[in-house]
């Protein structure tokens, strides 16, 4: 049974002129009829998302915690319906969305414990010079404005929870624009902050069309746009708006650094797993998937048969099935479009070791090896099922060759050694390094951004709860320290 999505609307309920519908990548089923926001409806929100700034500012920090650990338990409460839906919206294996549905508990508990303690104030004596003398600067963090938050496909709940709840929890309203292609997940957020006492205006969640975003990314009353999706798209909206503040989560080409001195036949089967695993879990939809593989020659022969065995060793199939690892691409044009790059990475010389096969929507776990350096596979993100196997000689050429990309997310480093994991992290030119496991691993209180073509600004709780607000300075004149 499908179900019609009404939209949120500056915290209440609201249906639109037309619709659209959303379907399964898997099998084609309609999933949901969503409802648009006319113009006239998107600017209602707009207007009460500015009208609101300075109430909801002011709001305790009691009713913002209080709003976010309700959200928090009642996803725990939902978490299979919630699961099920971004597995029927997205095509996400159910083992993947509940785990997703589990981070997005996490995201609102966190904000809910920073709402308690953020902008607590810092106090800074200033006779430190004689002209301070019998003055004191306190500082706080104040809202920079509205924040305009854009949401990818591939964690349609968990990132949609990274954009509204560090808001929520610094007071800072937030007009959140779920992807046209995975929506459902994050229309149903508002299901739970409607149970709330947050003020009218301080969240609004718009399935927008695509074409109607650049009059919204330029609007003066969203001084603050927070984008989760493709480099092109985001520096697109970076340029067009110069003076606003823009905080962009993008692409990469995540590395995972097998060194030399992880060696032991139990060290290659963790990490050929892991590479596996985080290959192809969401499809390899997910910027920080095990995209290359730089592996030390001292174990290189050693580690490739064991990759490809637990790439072929991942389940594909229906993700309705709880024993799937790897289900559908988002659509059949990206499915489509990872089959050509593969194609032209063999056609210039590169060795197809397993996979390489498109159904639908649907692509089979790959593993290459002497990619061609030019190919696009090699220099772009693929966002696909599909990994890369170099040799190299040596700590330096592998750090090398992680750095010879646009992108700088993040990396994995295999090693026991605590000193090279030190060099990784003074070397590599990426945002986190992951050591002792695969550039995919993410927890959702710490920062999180790249280098490079991979962005700007930090997500994670705190420190996107920073970047929407700024510091305001105040002198206190004739205190006696």
């Amino acid at each position: 049974m499908t179900s019609s999505y009404a939209f949120w609307l500056a915290g209440r309920q609201a249906t639109g002129e037309d619709t659209f519908d959303v379907t399964s990548p898997w099998d084609g089923r309609l999933v949901g009829t969503v409802s648009v926001p006319t113009d006239a409806q998107v600017e209602e929100a707009v207007a009460a998302a500015h009208a609101v700034r300075e109430e909801f500012a002011a709001t305790p920090a009691h009713v913002r915690a209080a709003a976010l650990d309700h959200v928090s338990r009642r996803l725990v409460e939902r978490t299979e319906e919630f699961a099920q839906l971004i597995s029927a919206e997205n095509g996400k294996p159910v083992k993947w969305a509940r785990g997703e549905v589990g981070r997005a508990v996490s995201v609102f508990r966190f904000a809910a414990e920073e709402a308690r303690r953020f902008n607590g104030g810092e106090a800074q004596r200033l006779d430190t010079d004689a002209g301070g003398q019998g003055r004191l600067a306190f500082t706080r963090r104040f809202p920079k404005g509205v924040v305009l938050g854009i949401a990818p496909f591939n964690f349609p709940l968990n990132l949609c929870a990274h954009k509204i709840a560090p808001a929520i929890a610094a007071g800072v309203p937030i007009i959140l624009k779920p992807a046209p292609a995975t929506p459902l997940s994050g229309l149903i957020i508002g299901d739970l902050l409607a149970e709330t006492e947050l003020p009218a205006g301080s969240w609004s969640i718009l399935p927008v069309a695509n074409d109607k975003m650049p009059a919204l990314v330029k609007d003066e009353r969203l001084p603050v746009i927070s984008f989760t999706g493709s480099e092109k798209v985001g520096y697109a909206i970076m340029d067009s708006v110069p003076r606003k503040h823009c905080t962009l989560e993008l692409g990469g080409n995540g590395a995972a650094v097998v060194l030399a001195d992880w060696a032991s036949d139990a060290d290659l089967d963790w990490a050929a797993t892991r590479i596996a695993t985080f290959s192809n879990y969401q499809g390899g939809q997910s910027c920080i998937s095990v995209q290359r593989v730089i592996v030390d020659a001292a174990v290189h022969d050693r580690l490739v048969p064991r990759i490809v065995a637990a790439v072929e060793a991942q389940v594909t199939g229906d993700p309705s099935d709880p024993k799937t690892d790897v289900g559908p691409l988002v659509s059949e044009d990206a499915a489509r479009r990872v089959e050509s790059w593969v194609s032209e990475a063999v056609g210039a010389g590169a060795e197809l070791l397993t996979g390489g096969e498109r159904d639908g929507a649907s692509y089979t776990p790959t593993v290459l090896t002497d990619l061609p350096a030019d190919t696009t596979l090699a220099r772009e993100e693929v966002f696909g099922p599909v990994l890369s196997i170099v040799k190299v000689n040596g700590e330096a050429e592998a750090f090398a060759a992680v750095n010879d990309s646009k992108y700088g997310l993040q990396a994995g480093v295999f090693t026991h050694d605590l000193q090279a994991a030190f060099r990784a992290h003074r070397a590599l030119e990426v945002g986190g390094v992951i050591v002792g496991d695969v550039p995919s691993y993410r927890a959702d209180q710490m920062p999180y951004g790249g280098a490079k073509q991979s962005g700007v600004g930090r997500e994670g709780v705190r420190f996107a709860m920073e970047d929407y607000t700024y510091e305001r300075v105040m002198v206190l004149t004739g205190i006696d320290l």
